[in-house]
């Protein structure tokens, strides 16, 4: 038996759904029943019958999952594939900005610890920020924990003030604009299309700023036949599967995750087999953390 009908026969023994984050390895997404981004896939967890979710994808989107259906076993392939961003903001300085703006909203990032979002008032992805942000009544926007999506989202709402953490992806900051530079010039007709992760030097560049999945549907829309990609390299698995005729450059070795690599079909196999790496958390954090994600997706829909 290859390892992936034992996935297929586990699957159907655990009554379990697979859902694959885009970043992950191509056959990892081959064999999901899902494969998305984080506003996608969090929204397929909450509505999925199945009583178990395996999430092939980084710690914080197994969190989400359980959030929003507590009820269900929820397990990881791999328990130490994180996200470094989903940490980077501090409780702290939190509770600082709240106390010094009446009026301050604070906007957490999906890619977030189940901490963090207890803290918040209200999640976001890539994909919704923009249309989030804008339905706050609130004008002061303490938006954590990615700068460079915060900055994106507050130079298209120039009626709010936005407070910035530092925070970041490694992926997308490594996306350096001099490389893009060399893309373009090598590649002078593809558009170059970018993840608001990336830096500022970088979005300005752009012929077209999204989400993971909005880069897909965007590239798959195009007359175009050629593209640059600015994002994760998980993503040309998605890209040439609805594209087969187009081509796709990156812009240097580092668009790499080594977390979402992390995820292999043996670790899937073996996370179904022994019902192994369930995400648990506390009632109290659950409850907390479910107010934000809940209020994004009665924003976002």
């Amino acid at each position: 038996m290859t390892t992936i009908d034992k996935i297929r026969e586990l699957k159907r023994e655990r009554n379990a759904v697979i859902l694959a984050h885009y970043y992950v390895d191509d056959e990892v997404q081959a064999i999901a029943d899902y494969v998305g981004d984080s506003f996608y896939l969090s929204k397929i967890a909450a509505k999925e019958e199945a009583e178990v979710i395996l999430f092939c994808g980084v710690s914080f989107m197994g969190e989400s999952a359980k959030i929003l259906s507590p009820q269900k076993t929820v397990i990881m392939p791999d328990m130490q594939a994180d996200c470094p961003m989903a940490h980077m903001a501090d409780i702290e300085k939190i509770q600082e900005m709240r106390d010094k703006y009446e009026d301050l909203a604070v906007v957490c990032y999906i890619n977030s610890t189940a901490e963090l979002k207890t803290y918040s008032d209200v999640c976001v992805t890539s994909s919704n920020a923009l249309k989030i942000v804008k339905a706050l009544p609130n004008r002061h926007i303490y938006f954590i924990p990615d700068e460079n999506l915060g900055r994106y989202v507050a130079s298209q709402v120039p009626e709010k003030t936005f407070i910035f953490n530092d925070g970041f992806c490694h992926v997308h900051k490594s996306i350096a604009a001099e490389n893009v530079r060399a893309a373009k010039e090598a590649h002078p007709h593809a558009p170059i299309l970018v993840h608001p992760e990336c830096t500022p030097d970088v979005t300005e560049m752009a012929d077209y700023i999204g989400s993971t999945s909005g880069i897909i549907d965007f590239a798959t829309a195009s007359e175009a036949q050629e593209f640059i990609i600015c994002t994760e390299m998980g993503v040309l698995y998605e890209l040439k599967q609805k594209n087969p005729g187009k081509r796709f450059y990156s812009v240097g070795h580092r668009q790499f995750c080594p977390n979402m690599k992390r995820i292999t079909l043996e670790k899937v196999a073996d996370a179904l087999e022994h019902m192994a790496n369930t995400v648990e958390m506390e009632e109290d954090v659950r409850l907390r953390a479910n107010k934000p994600l809940e209020r994004m997706l009665e924003l976002g829909s």
